[in-house]
């Protein structure tokens, strides 16, 4: 058995507002499978496929207080490339943020609704992986992340540290899933979280269990009767387990 993510689940007020912006920002498809859910792929790739982690918008009627503890990085390919991304995204709408971040060669970036992301310099690592180079958690212990996700899900573990783990699809490509030690101490449910699935003839309550016997504890948040499991991780942080696809 095995599972894999294959999409980060964003809450918004608006989300056609935040989705048509995401949508813009990756050049990447746009639909909607009901009312209040606006969903971004990349154009002319098979859902689910290990190239990306695509974006699933969900309205919701709380607005965002507290820093995300998950964000998106964006890869650039040169000085000029970042410098042109960093102006393109703030005319459709991204606004400078500042979490502390100083003097560093990546810039902080707001979509509409307040969620942080990284317009990086040009990193050598993130040449293939698309437009979105790494998905990034703050956690408190990345080797304890480490430890639970490279079980959790069938991705390669690339490197552990004190400061940081990093996983990647074993398939070598897309992007990266990043968990990064920050002083900051997790309050309330995460706005942005990891959307995992099975793999085709798995039993998804198999695979749930598995999960609870690495570490994963159930939640309830309100979900009611869904076709998914609400879980998280050793540090609280929320993912979902969908249907086998």
């Amino acid at each position: 058995m095995a599972t894999r993510p294959v999409q980060i689940a964003m809450k918004a007020l608006d989300d056609s507002t935040v989705g048509q912006f995401w949508a813009e920002v990756l050049d990447w498809g746009i639909s909607s499978e009901e009312p209040g859910v606006t969903n971004l792929e990349p154009k002319g790739v098979p859902y689910p496929d290990p190239s990306a982690i695509c974006i699933d918008i969900l309205r919701t009627p709380d607005p965002k207080t507290v820093k995300n503890r998950l964000h998106i990085d964006l890869a650039t390919t040169s000085a000029a490339h970042q410098a042109d991304l960093v102006a393109r995204l703030q005319a459709l709408g991204a606004t400078p943020a500042d979490v502390g971040q100083g003097d560093v060669p990546w810039t902080v970036l707001a979509d509409p609704e307040g969620n942080e992301f990284c317009v990086l310099e040009p990193r050598e690592i993130y040449r293939d992986t698309g437009p979105v180079a790494a998905v990034v958690v703050d956690c408190a212990d990345p080797r304890a992340m480490a430890r639970f996700w490279d079980e959790a899900i069938d991705w390669t573990l690339h490197e552990v540290t004190d400061d940081r783990a990093v996983l990647r699809s074993a398939d070598g490509v897309g992007p990266y899933l990043e968990f990064l030690r920050t002083p900051d101490v997790k309050t309330g449910w995460n706005r942005i979280h990891l959307d995992l699935r099975p793999y085709p003839g798995d039993d998804k309550e198999a695979e749930v269990d598995r999960l609870r016997a690495l570490g994963a504890t159930d939640l309830d948040i309100g979900q009611g009767d869904v076709p998914w499991t609400v879980l998280s991780d050793p540090e609280g942080n929320e993912f979902c387990v969908l249907a086998p696809l």
